[in-house]
């Protein structure tokens, strides 16, 4: 069994001055990792800004024995972005660790959806992720070390009436961690995601009360630590709430192969319960899997007459 360790390390948490953000860079900073506290210090719809929060937090990590520096910069803009990386490499010399948590809430049924509010979510969402994760990238490269985390939402992997922008924006990040740790992974750059339920600005209002005394922000963090450690797993989605822990995996039917003749919408339909039967669903390691999946099949099928 592996164990958690940092040996050394640097994490940078984008929207770490409140609620999960927060929690997550207090333990880290309790596990000696030395931690960018990033916020714009905006309000729950992304309006507004005071960096106060991000340097709450980072008295609470220094009064505790910790090291962290607060920075202010937006994630949806990439010099900002670049200029937190380079303010942090100027401190410490190193980032091994991102943690893309920042996030807004804009939501609205799809027909009453303003389009600069569908853009302002995902440009925050999965625009920043990409934004963060490409100002470390070469570094992390350079180093032959990195982790990044990026976080989705149950509203991106499986719905919610009114996030259509969220829930496309956390559906987003899911595909860029599923590209960057394959490209990653000869440098030892390990992409996970984090899928969170806990009660922050971002539900309150939304959970009964007695289940929101379960929904603590300190239950979901230690599998934010898990992904992030040292001895880390790639291409990983775990949910954590209330102390639930789980692990949602992307899979892909057996199927069936139609021949030429037969490749039509009718006889999909005509085999649809064949198509969709799950018991030796699999995995598909990337793009490619699922092509040499088909290829494979139909090849079987010409040889076989």
């Amino acid at each position: 069994m592996s164990k958690v360790e940092f040996n050394d390390r640097v994490a940078i948490v984008t929207g770490a001055g409140v609620g999960l953000g927060r929690s997550h860079a207090l333990e880290l900073a309790r596990r000696g990792v030395k931690v960018v506290v990033n916020d714009l210090g905006g309000s729950v719809d992304g309006t507004g800004g005071t960096g106060t929060v991000a340097e709450s937090v980072v008295a609470e990590i220094e009064a505790a024995g910790g090291e962290a520096m607060a920075n202010g910069a937006n994630v949806t803009k990439p010099d900002e972005v670049e200029a937190m990386v380079a303010a942090t490499l100027e401190r410490w010399g190193h980032v091994d660790i991102l943690v893309n948590n920042a996030g807004i809430l804009r939501d609205k049924s799809f027909s009453k959806m303003e389009l600069d509010d569908f853009r302002t979510v995902v440009d925050v969402h999965l625009i920043g992720s990409a934004i963060c994760s490409k100002a470390v990238w070469n570094h992390m490269k350079e180093r032959n070390y990195g982790r990044i985390v990026m976080t989705t939402s149950a509203s991106g992997m499986y719905g919610n009436f009114g996030q259509s922008n969220y829930g496309a924006a956390k559906a987003g990040v899911v595909g860029l961690m599923n590209v960057l740790s394959i490209e990653g992974a000869k440098n030892n750059i390990h992409v996970n995601t984090l899928a969170p339920t806990a009660l922050t600005r971002m539900t309150e209002g939304l959970i009964p009360e007695d289940a929101a005394k379960l929904m603590t922000v300190e239950s979901v963090t230690p599998a934010l630590v898990y992904l992030a450690n040292d001895n880390a797993p790639t291409k990983m989605i775990m949910c954590a709430g209330s102390g639930g822990y789980a692990v949602t995996q992307i899979k892909e039917t057996q199927g069936i192969y139609l021949p030429p003749e037969q490749q039509n919408a009718d006889f999909i339909a005509e085999n649809i319960d064949k198509i969709t039967a799950g018991d030796d669903a699999r995995d598909m390691d990337n793009a490619g899997s699922q092509t040499m999946h088909f290829v494979g099949m139909a090849m079987q099928h010409l040889s076989s007459k």
